[in-house]
């Protein structure tokens, strides 16, 4: 099977390259990349006025199965997934049971595998039952498929258990994936510790929820030597201590999600579920300084944190409704909507963060599109608008914020291991 993608602009990190090319698909491999390429092919895709990126990669997704699937499945957020761009998702440990056994683990390869629209990692919980106590058999379940250690959805709040786990991962080479929250100081908080919340009469979580825990697991990083990835940054202190981190030799890197460099606490309309989640929107200066720290590449990667509950569990009030909001079929125009077309980020940072260096942080080798690599690819057209529009998400959740917002940047095909797994209806 030849695939050939002619006219786009293709944006490789790999390379450093950014030029009109045509691309040739033979076999699920990228085999040429040329100017006017003349070759037959079974399958042409005119990419004119479109770029030509590698394949999304997210290191941050609940598909909530096993146990949770009402909410979603493995095949409704890989159909998300492929509509959004992505080839390779991380999908988080807290389902139902936990994956903390290499039995789950090969559960969710096996039934990815099947679906066959992109690539499923599952992420493999630090402790068994995510209880925090007694630290996974990690060697059992990297066998069976994990790409990394998360608590995700909580920490590990015993920082004995945690630096024991970090130890283990960093012996394996796996990536720590840390969600930071000290628990004890969140006291039922549903939104940003600010004006806002005085104003809704709702209980805040303050900056130092997240900041606490960062500083204690890069300590932990810097002792043990483990990769540590710091999940969903909301604040500024935490743009600032990566940074640090970083001059300081310590092996770390932080995503950032759209909806925290896409709306603030004074975007929070009204008291309602859909703008509930954790951590929770920042005030417009931790907003700037996270734009800021991707903008000067402080920040490393952009992952959605796509969490899918039900419109009857999400249509309440914030003290109400779970976490969470879905991510998966927006991030492209989110991205590029504020900042590709703002200027706060070049198509190639774009590229970088949410392909080349989340495989990076993986250590796989995706997110290039260098020649003789797996074609797994992404044609966007940066200038189509349209409203989001909650009712066409292949995903179960509706959860979102951005329901009704005009945005640039569609998704035209996505393409995994050759074949066209997503084409825009349009």
């Amino acid at each position: 099977m030849r695939l050939l993608i002619k006219n786009g602009l293709v944006i490789n990190p790999a390379e450093n390259q950014m030029e009109k090319l045509d691309i040739l698909v033979e076999d699920g491999v990228i085999q040429k990349k040329e100017k006017a390429l003349e070759a037959d092919a079974e399958q042409v895709i005119d990419a004119e006025g479109c770029y030509v990126m590698p394949g999304l990669i997210d290191l941050h997704v609940h598909f909530r199965d096993p146990g949770q699937t009402y909410k979603e499945d493995i095949a409704t957020g890989s159909a998300a997934a492929a509509a959004g761009g992505f080839t390779t998702v991380c999908c988080m440990p807290n389902t139902t049971p936990v994956v903390d056994s290499p039995e789950t683990v090969q559960y969710i390869v096996e039934k990815a595998k099947k679906v066959g629209l992109t690539n499923v990692l599952p992420v493999g919980a630090v402790t068994k039952g995510m209880l925090g106590k007694e630290v996974n058999d990690f060697v059992a379940m990297k066998e069976a498929g994990i790409c990394a250690i998360s608590e995700d959805g909580k920490s590990v709040m015993n920082s004995a258990v945690y630096r024991k786990a970090m130890k283990e991962a960093a012996r394996l080479g796996l990536p720590v994936m840390a969600h930071c929250e000290d628990i004890n100081l969140v006291e039922g908080g549903v939104m940003n510790m600010d004006a806002k919340a005085e104003a809704l009469g709702v209980k805040g979580i303050s900056n130092a929820v997240e900041d606490i825990i960062a500083a204690r697991d890069i300590m932990l990083a810097k002792e043990t030597g483990a990769r540590l990835h710091l999940c969903h940054c909301s604040t500024r202190d935490s743009v600032t201590m990566i940074r640090e981190a970083k001059e300081a030799g310590i092996d770390v890197t932080g995503e950032v999600c759209p909806h925290h460099f896409s709306m603030c606490t004074e975007d929070i309309t009204a008291n309602e579920g859909n703008f509930k989640m954790n951590p929770p929107l920042r005030e417009r200066e931790d907003m700037e300084t996270l734009i800021q720290g991707l903008h000067e590449n402080v920040m490393d990667v952009i992952s959605t944190d796509h969490a899918p509950h039900s419109a009857e569990e999400k249509n309440q009030v914030m003290e109400k409704a779970p976490f969470g909001i879905v991510g998966l079929e927006t991030s492209v125009a989110l991205t590029m909507t504020n900042l590709v077309k703002t200027g706060k980020l070049t198509p190639m940072q774009m590229a970088e963060k949410m392909s080349y260096n989340p495989a990076k942080v993986l250590g796989i080798d995706k997110g290039t599109l260098n020649e003789g690599k797996i074609a797994d690819i992404v044609v966007i057209d940066p200038d189509e608008t349209y409203v989001v529009d909650v009712n066409q998400f292949r995903s179960k959740g509706k959860n979102t914020p951005f329901g009704g917002t005009k945005v640039s940047g569609k998704v035209k095909y996505t393409i995994l291991n050759g074949k066209v797994v997503f084409r825009d209806a349009e």
